[in-house]
């Protein structure tokens, strides 16, 4: 069964850091190489925010952009859903800080965790409060640091991520425009390949998990490869077939950016053309919940984006979970 909601994106802006950390420069810090990095992921570089600026920096860069782009005043924001697994603290929610600094003096909010889908995630949710008429603006933001939780003696880690964030504004849709379609699902047997042990309240800061490094991500590589390139195709197919469309018909698919090789199995299970999938891994490597708005931002900017246009959404993050969210653009 179909979930169109009525709701569509009306605009959408990024920000990274302007500090660029090349291949080059990792190979002066960690045992690696360009040529290693580039042939087994796709990156070439990605940005890393300063010291003492955090997620809530690079998420309120986004959402200033966004405002001015779309000529909306702070107070009409009604509501804001931050996606993000490195949030400033623990608490108060990142969403109250980016809510303070744009002065959406009535909007509510809250952050949501969900790693890599996290941005799928809360495009859904923020759909659902425009779609049932209880609020006409919202703003979703994928935003995170994950330099402040990576090991940078651990080249199967570090290589991977980089810092920034992306927003879109939400508002109502008539007719066919907007949001036709969502799945989301998780798997949490997978949670043992991907995760941050320490600083929950399993594993509270102490200086022994600091000296086990437990406060970096952990990843079993192949474990996650395997499981993501087959899931981002699957949840592709259910989607356009769902809908009664095919590969032809989309007009861009804006994966997950995490690993070059794994957008490019995806993109084979699917049968879809180079042409039509949004790749940008070289310049930014994996935002986690950054890398899909920063691929729509892109896509608009390249003029890859019409009105009408059939998009395709999906992501495969820690949990493990699994987002996908398909629209037509709508401007």
């Amino acid at each position: 069964m179909s979930h169109r909601i009525a709701a569509k994106i009306t605009g959408v802006a990024g920000y990274v850091p302007p500090k660029v950390l090349t291949n080059a420069d990792l190979e002066k810090m960690v045992a690696t190489n360009d040529e290693w990095i580039r042939t087994r992921t796709g990156i070439r570089e990605r940005h890393i925010a300063d010291s003492g600026t955090a997620s809530s920096h690079l998420a309120t860069e986004a959402a200033k952009a966004l405002l001015a782009q779309t000529n909306t005043d702070p107070a009409d924001i009604e509501m804001i859903i931050l996606a993000s697994v490195t949030p400033d603290m623990m608490f108060p929610a990142t969403a109250c800080l980016v809510q303070d600094r744009i002065g959406a003096k009535k909007a509510w909010g809250f952050d949501l965790s969900a790693a890599c889908s996290g941005f799928a995630y809360a495009l859904t949710v923020g759909a659902q409060f425009v779609g049932s008429g209880a609020h006409k603006k919202v703003l979703v933001i994928g935003s995170d640091k994950m330099s402040s939780i990576l090991d940078y003696t651990d080249r199967a880690t570090c290589i991977l991520f980089g810092d920034g964030a992306g927003a879109v504004l939400l508002e109502s849709a008539a007719g066919n425009e907007g949001i036709i379609d969502f799945e989301h699902d998780v798997d949490g047997s997978g949670g043992q390949f991907l995760y941050m042990p320490g600083g929950g309240s399993l594993h509270p800061a102490t200086t022994e998990t600091v000296e086990r490094k437990m406060h970096y991500v952990h990843q079993e590589g192949s474990q996650v490869f395997k499981y993501a390139a087959r899931r981002m195709a699957e949840m592709s197919t259910k989607l356009l077939e769902r809908n009664g469309f095919t590969k032809d018909d989309l007009a861009l698919l804006v994966p997950h950016q995490a690993n070059l090789r794994i957008i490019r199995a995806a993109q084979e299970r699917l049968g879809v053309d180079d042409s039509k999938v949004l790749v940008n891994i070289d310049r930014y490597a994996n935002t986690t919940a950054g890398t899909i708005p920063l691929g729509l931002c892109d896509a608009v900017k390249q003029g890859r984006l019409q009105k009408g246009d059939l998009v395709l959404i999906v992501t495969v993050g820690a949990g493990y979970t699994t987002g996908g969210v398909l629209l037509r653009w709508a401007y």
